[in-house]
């Protein structure tokens, strides 16, 4: 019997996923979660051998929860099943320890193969996610630029940290909450091992950042960025 935990802030998809899961024989649907720090505490409290988790929920997102469940609860495969297919939303769950990513829309079949294979320690894929994930192994390293361990977003709050922006200014300019800007600038302090925001913004303008207060893309190129991280639920 494979005990899941599902963890989505959308009341119909988790009513949803558990009708769909609790019909499939093996499955037992042990709990459910409407945000990360929900999923967290069903991870520690039930002990799943799968939490099926979104990427976007408000509060604390399914990433930043997969990394706290690898720190408390690491027994626990967490399989994503979202919406969205970026590069950003997939390198970051597979670097925060998810062992699966599956998109919203995948038949019953497919989801059940995910959940049994990422319980029996195995790394799963979706098809359109899998064509990402070997395209970016299969293409010729990029030249390198700073803070590799800093998502894509997190440089780009980062960028605006450096350029003397307050955190709200900063949720204006990315069209993010406020609190998911807090939740980034909490990763980018841990990331970097620095203690506060001035700390940051010295090494972030020696390595460059904030010279042109916006967004920045590789190499310290600005661009604009669509919004990933809008706490839309999805």
């Amino acid at each position: 019997m494979i005990r899941i935990v599902v963890a989505d802030d959308h009341p119909v998809v988790r009513g949803g996923l558990r009708a769909l899961l609790g019909s499939i024989d093996g499955f037992e649907v042990a709990g459910e979660a409407e945000d990360g720090h929900g999923a967290v505490r069903e991870a520690v409290e039930h002990g799943p051998d799968v939490l099926v988790m979104d990427v976007r929920m408000p509060g604390l997102d399914g990433i930043e929860a997969t990394r706290r469940i690898g720190r408390v609860a690491p027994g626990v495969a967490v399989l994503m099943l979202t919406m969205y297919e970026d590069d950003d939303s997939v390198f970051e769950a597979m670097r925060a320890g998810a062992r699966g990513y599956l998109l919203k829309g995948a038949q019953q079949d497919d989801i059940a193969r995910a959940i049994r294979a990422v319980a029996a320690g195995e790394a799963i894929f979706g098809p359109g996610v899998a064509r990402r994930v070997l395209g970016y192994f299969a293409a010729p390293p990029s030249a390198a630029e700073p803070f590799p361990e800093l998502t894509a977003r997190e440089r780009q709050v980062l960028d605006l940290i450096a350029a003397g922006r307050a955190n709200a200014e900063i949720a204006r300019a990315l069209a993010i909450a406020p609190k998911t800007v807090a939740n980034h600038i909490s990763a980018i302090f841990t990331k970097l091992r620095v203690a506060d925001r001035s700390a940051a913004i010295v090494r972030a303008r020696r390595a460059g950042f904030g010279l042109g207060g916006g967004p920045r893309g590789p190499r310290g190129t600005v661009r604009d960025v669509p919004d990933r991280d809008a706490d839309t639920g999805m």
